[in-house]
C-alpha cells in the first residue's frame, strides 16, 4: 500500500464506505479530487473521456489499497452519463458523492469573435455535462434517501473574454441552487465550489481534446487586450496575488461533500477569491 495520495489530508476518514463518481478525473481538479477522496476512505468512480490519464490516477489509488472504476466517454451525452451511473452502482451498489469536475473554458477571447461552432463546443462541455450527470445520478440517490452533489462552476461568470463559458457555469449555479431545493427532503445536497484560477501540472489531455472547431485568427489589439486585462485582475480579484493549487480546490469539494458540511445546501463556496456572481 502507498504511503499516502494527499498527504493533506490529515488522517481524516470521513468517506469510509462510501462511493463517489468523479468527473473529469484524469487529470487536474478533477484527479486531486479522486485522490483526496480515495484517502479519506472512498471507493472512486472515475469518468473522463481518456483512457491513459484515467489508468494512471487509478493505478495511484488501487497502489494505496483504494476500490477504484473508470466509465470512459464524452458527457456532455445522456447516454454517456446514464452510463457512468450504472458502472458505478453495478460495481458498488450504491452512489454517495458526484462530482462534476469535468469541463473548462476552451477559448479566451471577446464575444464577437467566437464561431456558433466554438460557442456551442463550450456550452457543451461547461454546463451540458453536469447537467446530464446531475440528472442521472438523482434517481439513485432518491432510492437511498441520501447523496451529496458538488458542481464546479468560476470566478469568471463575472469575467471578460469567456462569455459562453462564463453562461455555461453560471447555468451550473443555477443547476445548484435550483436542484438543492428541489432535493433537500429527500436527504440529497447540492453544492457549488466556484474555483478562482488554478495551477494543473499534470495536464496531460488540451481542453479542446476532440474538438474539432477551427479558431479565428485575432488582430493584434485585442491580444494586447487579452494580456493587459490578465495582468490587471490576476492582482485586483485574487487577494493572495497567485494561481490556486488542485489541491486547494480539492479540499473544498472533499468538505461539502462531506458529513460535516451536512447542514450545507444549495450554496456556491468561491475558492481564491472573487464573488461568483453579482446577485
Amino acid at each position: 500500500m502507498a504511503g499516502e495520495l494527499d498527504p493533506r489530508a490529515s488522517g481524516a476518514r470521513r468517506f469510509e464506505g462510501q462511493v463517489a463518481i468523479i468527473t473529469g478525473a484524469g487529470q487536474g481538479i478533477g484527479a486531486a479530487t479522486a485522490r483526496r477522496l480515495a484517502q479519506e476512505g472512498a471507493s472512486i468512480v472515475i469518468g473522463d473521456m481518456v483512457e491513459e490519464t484515467s489508468e494512471k490516477v487509478r493505478a495511484d489509488i488501487k497502489e494505496f489499497g483504494g476500490e477504484c472504476e473508470i466509465s470512459l466517454g464524452e458527457l456532455s451525452s445522456w447516454k454517456n452519463a446514464e452510463a457512468l451511473m450504472e458502472t458505478a452502482h453495478k460495481a458498488f451498489g450504491r452512489i454517495d458523492v458526484l462530482a462534476n469536475v469535468a469541463g473548462g473554458t476552451i477559448w479566451f477571447q471577446s464575444f464577437q469573435y467566437y464561431t456558433p461552432e466554438q460557442i456551442e463546443a463550450e456550452i457543451n462541455k461547461s454546463f451540458w455535462t453536469a447537467m446530464w450527470c446531475c440528472r442521472a445520478v438523482v434517481p439513485y440517490m432518491i432510492e437511498q434517501k441520501s447523496g451529496s452533489i458538488i458542481n464546479i462552476a468560476t470566478h469568471a461568470v463575472t469575467g471578460r473574454f469567456r462569455v459562453p463559458y462564463a453562461a455555461a457555469k453560471a447555468g451550473q449555479i443555477g443547476l445548484t441552487t435550483s436542484l438543492a431545493r428541489e432535493v433537500a427532503h429527500l436527504g440529497i445536497r447540492v453544492n457549488c465550489v466556484a474555483p478562482s484560477g488554478t495551477a494543473a501540472d499534470d495536464r496531460a489531455t488540451p481542453r479542446n481534446h476532440g474538438i474539432d472547431v477551427s479558431a479565428p485568427t485575432l488582430p493584434q489589439d485585442e491580444l494586447d487586450d487579452q494580456a493587459k486585462y490578465r495582468q490587471e485582475t490576476r492582482s485586483s480579484e485574487v487577494p493572495m496575488g497567485r494561481r490556486g493549487e488542485v489541491y486547494e480546490q480539492a479540499s473544498a469539494i472533499a468538505f461539502l461533500a462531506s458529513h460535516d458540511a451536512s447542514y450545507i445546501t444549495g450554496q456556491v463556496i468561491p475558492v481564491g477569491g472573487g464573488q461568483p456572481y453579482p446577485f
